[in-house]
């Protein structure tokens, strides 16, 4: 390689000498870059890129537009899943609405039937107490008589009352001692109503002729029964003497 044409170059040393070198040659480097027709390669690449430029902001205006329509459908989607499940939950809540109010009147007609069954019952209780007692009330308020002379005079005289027949105990057990001597199976057989057929018997000594045509309603029909024995002979006494009272021997 030929020594570069530079004054004093013979005398520098090889280390200056190789710098210098690489300057000349950088420098000439770059003249010959800005001589070469190749050197507008950049401006002509350049050049052709500008019809390229339009064409890529379509394609980015393009892009955003669909990543919009895409948004959008994305929202439209999602507010129709809302609106879907909203609609669900509605129907659910209205669905469980009516559940709970059939329910609820369900159990009100259960409470009402039970309620009346109840309110049947109670009554039913009621009135059986009221007829209990009722029952008490009157066999408290009822009467009653022993079982002897005295009870059946007693009894024929409350009766009599009832009636309008006429009578005092007196009057009665007078008689009553004097006929059969108290007692309520006497009969007579050897007098005259005994030859006809038709003895006295009972307490008062009455024929079935006249114990049947002066008999007293609620009493027996027997002759024998001490109570309904009294009380027709005093019905026959009051209708032809005025009163048992006023039959002092035989009647």
């Amino acid at each position: 390689m030929p020594l570069p044409n530079i004054p004093g170059y013979a005398r520098l040393n090889k280390t200056h000498k190789y710098s210098a070198a690489g300057i000349a040659a950088a420098g000439a480097a770059a003249i010959a870059f800005a001589v070469v027709p190749g050197g507008n390669a950049d401006a002509k690449t350049t050049a052709q890129d500008l019809p390229n430029k339009p064409v890529a902001l379509t394609s980015q205006k393009a892009d955003a537009q669909a990543h919009h329509e895409a948004l959008v459908k994305q929202s439209a989607l999602a507010d129709k899943q809302a609106k879907q499940e909203a609609a669900e939950k509605k129907a659910a809540a209205e669905a469980a609405k009516k559940k709970a109010a059939e329910k609820a009147a369900e159990e009100a007609a259960a409470k009402k039937a039970a309620e009346a069954k109840a309110a049947k019952e109670r009554a039913v209780k009621q009135a059986a107490s009221r007829s209990a007692t009722r029952i008490e009330t009157v066999a408290a308020t009822e009467k009653t008589y022993p079982d002897n002379l005295d009870g059946w005079i007693r009894e024929s005289l409350d009766i009599m009352k009832k009636k309008g027949i006429p009578g005092t105990y007196q009057g009665i057990h007078r008689n009553i001692i004097r006929e059969s001597g108290g007692n309520p199976r006497a009969i007579n057989n050897w007098d005259i109503n005994a030859r006809n057929g038709v003895p006295s018997k009972g307490l008062l000594q009455v024929i079935a002729p006249t114990f049947q045509a002066y008999h007293v309603a609620g009493t027996a029909w027997d002759a024998y029964d001490p109570v309904a024995n009294i009380t027709a002979a005093c019905n026959y006494a009051a209708a032809r003497y005025g009163s048992m009272d006023n039959v002092n021997g035989p009647y």
